[in-house]
């Protein structure tokens, strides 16, 4: 995967550039939720402190990678984590 940009969507919440790139390197869950394309993938992975975060990402057929949602997790995601599931 090429290195993610960010839409200024993804700033919404007041995540840095670099907490979202880390969670979405080192998410413990991705999964498909909408295959049209663009696909948008959820992301749920640690900030660089370790705080869990949920990413939406957009991927385009030419293979670039575009964040478009970025917040801490909230608990409807925290069921996913327990069978950590990478897409």
């Amino acid at each position: 995967m090429r290195e993610c940009g960010i839409n200024a969507s993804a700033r919404r919440h007041g995540i840095e550039d670099a907490d979202i790139r880390h969670a979405i390197t080192h998410a413990t869950f991705s999964d498909d939720i909408d295959p049209e394309p663009p696909v948008r993938r959820l992301h749920l992975g640690p900030d660089r402190s370790g705080n869990m975060l949920e990413i939406v990402t957009l991927h385009f057929d030419d293979g670039g990678v575009l964040a478009i949602h970025a917040m801490k997790m909230t608990k409807q995601y925290r069921r996913l984590l327990k069978g950590h599931r990478h897409g």
